[in-house]
């Protein structure tokens, strides 16, 4: 892990300062005459200087400027790679086909991103929990909820990092000197720091969102990254209960039309960031949408997802793009995913990057009642999101039918979306025979990546995981 001085963190947070004040919306509302000079003694003086930091966490520019370290669309290229939802026309770079055919390695060039860029982001998290504990310049209430809000941001980057490569160093301090030489902690280890984050959050937070829109966490963003923790730790009460007390809050409700689920204030959105590229909107419309018509997509969905569809289901339509290529002997019609639509930032429609949604929360909802034997309940969540795709009530009566078609619709209704395809697979214990039956070249350690090596040559307390040594 790279060591990052004090002072290139607070450089970093004027930089990330400038970004929010002169983007296109505004995440934070930073109080009049912010510091213009940030040092180790003043960073934390009072709430000006706290929320730049703060803004600096959440703003969504390009990298490397910092910031939000989910906003260089790695995660979901990737994992769809792995899995069954993406292929990649890409010939000159072997990283992306050694994410398709499981041929990565720890020299792979697209794994320190997946490995730093968490650290990363944890680094600042780090610091304002650090410099608000117990800070005599700042209310209780203002301690308390941004207590809060990190916590679930540092959750978020452990949730991946422990789902992409197992049991990783956990750091949750900024004395790199005395950390960067930790050994990886044990899956359990880093699910208990994720759950105890989670569970302080929910404590801290009120239902109510600290600014406008949906684009800083609640009560409910916690309840809900609760509940997907709790299910894929396969404790399904406790993430039934979770999804239940979002699902009637009444604060969220499905937006009937696929096409604005993404944009800036849905009425799905749990939790979504401002995307305030100067250049582009996110990385996902940048790395899948061809930029003119006729245009090779670099990521074409498989023909395994568009089978996946149902006849009539308005997800194709509005969230899966087609590209008409001339190959030289005749036409040939390309797929690509289009959740994420604009690449240029003065298009009149506003687009958010999306962190939970209700859509998700639904089907982890049922996918938990149907395990816990509450199949009633199940079929009505799943039934629910398939109105919202046009498709009529799912035929599913037993228990296995039933979490197989909510399963099916997690494909259909997530893909390209956090990786979730990815780790379904494999929390499942599915991952082998689905994907055996697409692509050659699968073995039961690929379900998780290598620690990359610039890691392992940093740090002599790091060690590999099984089959990549």
């Amino acid at each position: 892990m790279k060591n990052i001085s004090f002072s290139a963190f607070a450089m970093m947070i004027l930089l990330l300062s400038a970004v929010m004040t002169t983007g296109c919306k505004k995440l934070i509302e930073i109080p009049a005459n912010p510091p213009t000079e940030i040092t180790q003694t003043e960073q934390f003086a009072d709430s000006a200087s706290v929320m730049a930091a703060v803004a600096g966490i959440y703003s969504y520019p390009v990298p490397p400027t910092g910031g939000f370290t989910f906003n260089d669309g790695n995660l979901s290229v990737c994992t769809g790679l792995s899995s069954d939802e993406l292929s990649t026309t890409i010939t000159y770079v072997s990283d992306e086909l050694e994410f398709y055919s499981y041929g990565l390695n720890a020299f792979d060039g697209a794994l320190p991103a997946l490995w730093g860029n968490p650290y990363q982001g944890v680094y600042p998290v780090n610091a304002v929990l650090a410099g608000i504990a117990n800070n005599s310049g700042l209310s209780a209430s203002f301690v308390t909820q941004i207590t809060g809000e990190m916590k679930i941001v540092r959750a978020l980057y452990y949730f991946d990092l422990v789902n992409l490569f197992g049991g990783v160093p956990l750091i949750t301090s900024t004395a790199y000197a005395n950390s960067d030489q930790l050994g990886r902690s044990s899956q359990d280890s880093i699910y208990a720091q994720i759950l105890s984050d989670l569970t302080d959050a929910q404590q801290d937070l009120t239902p109510s969102y600290p600014s406008s829109g949906h684009l800083r966490p609640n009560l409910y963003t916690a309840k809900t990254f609760l509940a997907k923790v709790y299910l894929y730790r396969q404790q399904w009460q406790l993430a039934y209960n979770e999804a239940d007390t979002v699902i009637n809050s009444g604060l969220y409700s499905l937006t009937p039309n696929p096409n604005n689920v993404f944009l800036d204030g849905s009425s799905e959105a749990i939790w979504q960031l401002p995307a305030n590229a100067s250049y582009m909107v996110t990385k996902e419309a940048q790395n899948y949408v061809p930029y003119a018509p006729g245009v090779v997509p670099y990521y074409p969905v498989t023909a395994n997802l568009i089978n996946a569809f149902e006849t009539g289901d308005q997800r194709l339509q509005d969230w899966i793009g087609t590209s008409v290529v001339n190959t030289g002997t005749g036409n040939d019609t390309l797929y690509y995913p289009y959740k994420y639509k604009n690449t240029n930032p003065s298009s009149p429609t506003v687009e958010d990057f999306m962190i939970f949604r209700l859509g998700e929360l639904y089907l982890i909802h049922a996918e938990a009642a149907a395990e816990l034997g509450n199949l009633g309940t199940a079929q009505s969540d799943l039934n629910t999101v398939r109105a919202r795709a046009g498709l009529a009530a799912s035929t599913a009566v037993t228990q296995q039918q039933v979490l197989s078609a909510i399963m099916h619709e997690r494909q259909t209704e997530l893909f390209c979306e956090w990786g979730n395809r990815w780790q379904d697979l494999k929390r499942t214990g599915t991952a082998g025979t689905v994907l055996s039956a697409e692509k050659t070249g699968w073995n039961a350690t690929d379900t998780l990546y290598p620690v990359p090596n610039v890691q392992l040559q940093l740090n002599s307390h790091l060690t590999q995981n099984p089959g990549y040594n």
